[in-house]
């Protein structure tokens, strides 16, 4: 499709799931002047900051992700503000997927409308696209005490 065909149409996603694709019409991104466009990385960050901010998350990711990801932050490659963060951006819009872990007693409803308050928020403020949708899976409970240490304990 060239720049100059406008398109209403949803563009199917690797997931199934639908971010509209348009060209033309009001938007903060496409203007007389030029066109912006956001990448995936910048949103990616942006939402997994916004979830961090929510009190009652402890951690986002799975189990194997947070382990994966402490290990390539150890070695410099790794950024923990994206592990458990999946998003899909479109020239206007965005859908976003979190992996968190939840500290125990918070209220996993409560704490989930407020991600999705932050992030809709947070991504629509600083890049100008709309958010679809925010799915959480919430992976794991963190009770007090389990970021202990697994190093044995020295003997002075």
């Amino acid at each position: 499709m060239s720049a100059t065909q406008q398109s209403d149409q949803p563009q199917e996603t690797g997931s199934g799931r639908a971010v509209a694709r348009r060209d033309g019409g009001d938007s903060p991104l496409q203007t007389d002047q030029g066109a912006t466009s956001i990448a995936d990385g910048v949103v990616t960050k942006v939402a997994g900051i916004a979830t961090r901010e929510v009190p009652g998350v402890y951690a986002l990711g799975g189990g194997a992700t947070r382990a994966l990801g402490a290990v390539t932050q150890r070695v410099g490659i790794g950024d923990e503000r994206t592990q458990g963060v999946t998003v899909e951006v479109g020239e206007r819009e965005a859908a976003v997927d979190l992996t968190i872990v939840v500290e125990y007693g918070e209220s996993i409803p409560t704490v989930a409308r407020q991600i999705r308050e932050n992030v809709s928020k947070r991504i629509e403020g600083i890049t100008g696209l709309s958010v679809t949708e925010v799915n959480i899976a919430v992976n794991d409970l963190h009770f007090p005490g389990d970021e202990q240490d697994d190093e044995p304990a020295r003997v002075a």
